[in-house]
């Protein structure tokens, strides 16, 4: 934020070129450089929680370079998010790559400190272990929260090799530990092959609706964000994000790849549908651009990161007008 209150954004591309300079995401200044944010984007290098393809620890960098393109206004949500809100990269949270429980410990005590200045976290991964210790931050402070988690994989399973937390245990866990609001628990983008009939037996008693990737072929997305906004109503909001919920085709960069996945316009055109929603917070994981060829994944995940932190900018501009309106200020023209 500068001395005038006005948030600082990008890097003037018409100045300095894109290619040129340190890849925070979309060329946005650090969190040292404006001294507090609403929106911290902040990666976890940390995949050590994979049952597949490793990898997903260099994917917040490697989204950071694909957002280089982005641009500061947001012409699908009419909205200028880096002039809405301050939002600023807030680099790594360091993990330890060896010990899983002292990582997830740690992402849950780096996600206290930044929620407790009163960001809301844009978080970049990493494997999908890390949603657990975000989700145990931020119902803290918000209590327990509407989950909408888009993927092509329930990660409601118990364990994987007697191990707890992995990438596809996040969600159960988190019922378990009661951070997530049950009554509002949504999958998008399920497909592929399961263990069993079971697994969706689980999936459901925990609370949770299924739209599968044919139910959104089918639907359409506005039928679909239609549904999920009924589904949240006003209580607050954390989205996570796997880049798996694409199709191989959008996103070839990731761990464990199942056809018949979302196309990324179908992607953000339902995150474009959740205009106010209370997004609390998000994450957007899973990118390994190891697998990755042409930037395809991570420009898709970056683009992605660039819609929910729109949501989340509007939102707060939001709030800022009626808190103004409410202590008898004016609005800003």
């Amino acid at each position: 934020m500068s001395s005038t209150g006005t948030p600082r954004g990008p890097v003037d591309s018409s100045r300095v070129p894109r290619y040129a300079g340190p890849a925070t995401f979309a060329r946005l200044p650090r969190l040292d450089e404006v001294g507090r944010t609403d929106v911290a984007v902040v990666g976890v290098p940390f995949d050590s929680g994979v049952s597949y393809r490793p990898g997903a620890r260099f994917g917040g960098n490697a989204i950071r370079e694909a957002s280089r393109l982005l641009r500061p206004y947001n012409p699908a949500q009419d909205a200028a998010p880096f002039a809405l809100a301050q939002v600023a990269d807030a680099g790594d949270i360091a993990v330890n790559p060896f010990d899983i429980g002292e990582a997830v410990a740690t992402v849950e005590g780096a996600a206290d400190e930044l929620l407790a200045t009163g960001a809301r976290l844009m978080t970049l991964g990493g494997d999908h272990t890390i949603a657990l210790p975000l989700l145990r931050a931020v119902a803290r402070r918000h209590g327990p929260v509407a989950l909408l988690h888009f993927d092509a994989h329930l990660d409601t399973w118990d364990t994987y090799f007697g191990a707890a937390y992995t990438h596809g245990t996040p969600f159960r866990r988190a019922v378990e530990e009661g951070v997530v609001d049950t009554s509002a628990l949504s999958h998008v983008g399920i497909r592929g092959p399961l263990y069993g009939r079971k697994d969706l037996d689980d999936d459901e008693k925990m609370g949770f609706g299924i739209v599968t990737s044919a139910d959104v072929m089918r639907r359409g997305v506005d039928e679909v964000a239609d549904q999920l906004r009924q589904r949240i109503g006003d209580r607050p909001l954390y989205v996570s994000v796997d880049i798996d919920v694409l199709d191989p085709a959008h996103a070839p960069g990731t761990g464990t790849p199942e056809a018949g996945g979302l196309t990324s316009r179908e992607l953000l055109e339902i995150l474009r549908g959740l205009a106010g929603c209370r997004l609390v917070s998000a994450d957007l994981v899973e990118v390994a651009p190891a697998y990755d060829h042409a930037e395809i994944t991570s420009v898709a995940a970056s683009h992605t990161a660039y819609e929910l932190t729109t949501l989340m900018a509007r939102q707060i501009a939001d709030e800022a007008q009626l808190a103004d309106g409410a202590g008898g200020g004016s609005a800003p023209e």
